[in-house]
């Protein structure tokens, strides 16, 4: 057996490593939090480069444009967030009521031991870039679709094996996601993750059929001519 002397050039060689998966991977990790802490047009090319520690060419190789990445991003990133957020655990809890309520309690004690609220991924995109490119519309409201139709699935299946009845899947649904997003928002605003406990509790009285139809009879008199 002959005996070989590596020159340092070849044992680093040998050490570096050739992961364009792990590279990848890497960008969207960082791309992910710039757009989240600081969002998409406040987060440089340059800058996420220099986070990611790859080169310009490494970076093109994968996501070719600026647009590519933040699109990697939201069907990647923010639908699996989504995925596993709300839309599984909603999916295993025993009605679509209980899985609601478990998901906004389980956000809430996560934001609070976290210390500070960033906001919904899904949510802080599609106030930045719903109206900035119709691409970014499409995909984000596939996935704002993805989480109501989750929760609405769920809603009929509940009505159809005989428990809460009174629940419209579909309003439900709406109601959950749009009620979320805005506890969110005003959670971000306020620093404060208790704004969720108070949503989730307007929420519950609201879905019930004796409060929607309180809403519709108040509804109607607002709208009746010639009352203040």
């Amino acid at each position: 057996m002959s005996a070989v002397n590596d020159s340092p050039t070849t044992t680093r060689s040998r050490k570096r490593t050739n992961d364009p998966e792990g590279m990848r991977k890497r960008v969207l990790d960082v791309a992910e939090e710039s757009f989240q802490a600081r969002g998409y047009h406040a987060s440089s090319i340059g800058d996420l480069m220099a986070a990611a520690g790859v080169t310009g060419g490494a970076l093109h190789h994968h996501f070719p444009t600026k647009k590519a990445l933040a699109l990697a991003v939201i069907e990647e990133r923010v639908a699996s967030a989504v995925e596993e957020t709300w839309i599984a655990p909603v999916q295993l809890a025993g009605s679509a009521r209980e899985g609601v309520r478990m998901v906004f309690e389980a956000v809430a004690a996560e934001l609070e031991s976290q210390g500070f609220v960033r906001g919904c991924p899904l949510n802080n995109l599609a106030h930045e870039l719903s109206l900035a490119d119709p691409e970014f519309r499409m995909a984000l409201a596939g996935i704002f679709s993805a989480w109501r139709q989750a929760i609405a699935d769920k809603a009929r299946a509940d009505r159809q094996a005989g428990g809460d009845g009174g629940i419209d899947p579909e309003h439900f649904a709406a109601l959950a996601v749009a009620v979320y997003s805005g506890a969110m928002a005003m959670a971000k605003t306020a620093q404060d993750a208790g704004v969720l406990r108070d949503c989730l509790n307007a929420l519950e009285q609201g879905a019930s059929p004796a409060s929607r139809g309180g809403a519709k009879r108040r509804r109607r008199v607002l709208l009746r001519p010639g009352t203040l």
